[in-house]
């Protein structure tokens, strides 16, 4: 029987500092998640950057690509989980919760039991790639949950996108930040590839 892969400890030395509480919980979520049938992700356990929990952790990327798309995780505190998705490398919860928030109280056990289940769902929820090309390069792509249309990440090259398009999306308003260009502005796809999905695609 392979080794479990899920939620292996990120530093070894960390367990030391754990509770006993913590390391129950760790424990049983790492057995639960023993037998998903679910694409394997990349995943552990241990701190947030503020040492605030115990934090488990599970990335989404496209592995064809090496790209990451979401990072998605649980902060355990007492008897209280909150699961959300997180804020990149310092994998803080979000101010506002998101539609793929949970919170849950009770045991160790419990808290495994509820976490796992929470993350099992989401890694059944399938991922796909909307491709834009022109003059057969790819110029923008947007990653996005296939079942709630939810955004994921996305990417845009004027470079290689077509003359003047930049310009009239940003002028359209389709623009976030220091005028990173959104792909909401252009309009159906040329290709949907699927990335991730619990049957074989």
């Amino acid at each position: 029987m392979p080794e479990n892969p899920w939620f292996e400890i990120d530093d070894p030395d960390d367990e030391f500092g754990f509770s006993a509480a913590e390391l129950a919980f760790a424990a049983a979520l790492r057995e639960r998640a023993g037998s998903w049938t679910v694409p394997l992700a990349h995943s552990w356990v241990g701190r947030p950057e503020d040492d605030s929990s115990l934090l488990a952790l599970v990335g989404l990327s496209d592995q064809g690509y090496r790209i990451s798309l979401v990072d998605i995780g649980v902060h355990v505190i007492g008897s209280t989980v909150r699961g959300d998705r997180l804020c990149n490398q310092l994998y803080f919860l979000p101010d506002q919760p998101t539609d793929l928030a949970m919170e849950a109280t009770g045991s160790p056990q419990e808290l495994a039991e509820h976490t796992a289940t929470w993350f099992e769902a989401v890694l059944r929820k399938p991922i796909v790639r909307h491709e834009w090309e022109h003059n057969g390069q790819v110029y923008a792509d947007r990653y996005l949950f296939a079942d709630t249309g939810e955004g994921l990440c996305q990417s845009y090259n004027q470079t290689l996108a077509p003359q003047g398009q930049a310009e009239n999306l940003i002028a359209a308003g389709h623009v976030r930040g220091r005028n990173w260009i959104q792909t909401s502005g252009l309009g159906r796809p040329n290709r949907v590839v699927n990335i991730r999905c619990h049957v074989e695609c």
